[in-house]
């Protein structure tokens, strides 16, 4: 995948500022097709990034802070993968959490998560199904979006065909926090 970022020179004029691959990517060698990219990232109250400076060396949270986002381009392999005898759930698990950190902490055996974030998430290709609670199963497709309200839900990918998906992920403040509201003057 290519990432350009625009900016302003010295002179206020808009410019690409970088063009190339995404720097913080990684394929995961315990889950061969799985594939995590963080393409940009910002802390809550960050101003436009005139310079383009990549700010995801310095996100140690895949969950954004309240007001903060993450943008975050995930392969699914299929399945199958995880049925295959050579996959090893301990070490996929452990390179999560490498890659992962502040998500990967919150997602249980059988895949299924919530965040206190809302998610824009659109699939870019392949097919995958959204499972929620009541075990319900709606089946999304390239072009489709979905908006994900921090309802507890996983990702099942039957198709037997890589599914590539682009997520923004807006921090909320937790369902229930009694941490008043602040805004900007």
């Amino acid at each position: 995948m290519r990432r350009v970022v625009t900016g302003h020179d010295g002179n206020g004029r808009s410019v690409v500022v970088s063009d190339g691959p995404i720097p913080r990517s990684r394929e995961f060698t315990s889950l061969p097709g799985w594939v995590s990219r963080l393409p940009w990232a910002t802390d809550p109250g960050d101003p436009p990034n005139r310079a383009g400076e990549d700010p995801t060396p310095k996100v140690t949270s895949l969950l954004p802070a309240p007001g903060g986002t993450r943008f975050i381009v995930l392969t699914f392999p299929p399945d199958s993968a995880l049925a295959d005898p050579a996959f090893d759930p301990v070490a996929f698990d452990q390179e999560q959490r490498a890659d992962s950190p502040g998500l990967a902490e919150l997602i249980e055996p059988d895949g299924m998560h919530a965040t206190p974030t809302v998610d824009y998430g659109i699939v870019l290709r392949g097919e995958i199904l959204l499972e929620l609670d009541d075990g319900h199963r709606t089946r999304l497709s390239a072009g489709d979006i979905v908006i994900q309200n921090g309802t507890r839900h996983a990702w099942r990918n039957g198709s037997g065909r890589p599914v590539t998906m682009a997520f923004v992920l807006i921090g909320t403040e937790p369902e229930g926090s009694t941490e008043p509201e602040t805004h900007g003057a």
